[in-house]
């Protein structure tokens, strides 16, 4: 699903250029549950906005589906992004003025549903992780976790090929972090929704099918989890 090949990525900081990916070789198959390590500094924002259809700056190929989006207008990625891509954030991102449902609902305005087609997706996908009751609350009345599961609702609404979580259990404590795990993993069974986590946490990433240890922007090492 995902082939990245020798993909380098240079940012220019006034006279200086820093290389911050360097030949980058990653392939990523569909359902897989995908652990990304490394120190701060070591690459994984750069890398996961490059996955993310957010960063084209780069050098090398990016190949999803055996298709390169580099080149393609604005309009036609941000379409492509939206389909395709889930992202679940460390703090939650959520608008705090609008309602749970309002927050799921953000992906799917542009999706040319009616109004009654996006509200039963919505409470779906709240069912599906465990938060419905909750649907008319805004952000602050929630718990860390219970916006976690907000976060991941809005995340997968839209069906996405994969989700890209970044430290989303970095903020919790260890219950809470255990039960988001959990629903990542029912996620990706259940659903077979390829995922992606960035996290510092070795005890998060042993619960993935394989962990890419990065470092000073090259691919360290792979290990397979048993």
């Amino acid at each position: 699903m995902i082939n990245l090949v020798n993909v380098n990525r240079h940012f220019k900081n006034g006279e200086e250029t820093n290389h911050i990916l360097k030949d980058i070789n990653i392939s990523i198959d569909t359902g897989e549950f995908i652990a990304l390590m490394g120190p701060s500094g070591s690459g994984k924002s750069t890398l996961i906005n490059i996955l993310g259809f957010i960063d084209r700056g780069y050098t090398g190929q990016y190949l999803f589906n055996d298709e390169n989006y580099q080149n393609v207008s604005d309009n036609k990625l941000a379409f492509v992004r939206n389909k395709t891509v889930g992202f679940v954030f460390q703090n939650f991102k959520l608008i705090q003025n609008n309602t749970i449902m309002e927050n799921v609902s953000i992906p799917l305005l542009y999706s040319g549903m009616s109004s009654r087609e996006r509200k039963q997706r919505v409470e779906s996908v709240l069912r599906d992780v465990n938060i419905e009751d909750k649907k008319n609350l805004v952000p602050k009345k929630l718990s860390g976790g219970q916006q976690q599961r907000v976060a991941i609702a809005r995340s997968i609404v839209n069906k996405p090929k994969f989700i890209i979580a970044d430290e989303p259990t970095g903020a919790l404590d260890s219950q809470t972090s255990k039960d988001i795990m959990d629903l990542f993993i029912r996620l990706n069974r259940e659903q077979n929704t390829t995922m992606i986590i960035v996290t510092h946490d070795r005890k998060v990433a042993e619960q993935a099918d394989r962990v890419i240890h990065i470092l000073d922007g090259r691919v360290q090492r792979e290990e397979v989890i048993e």
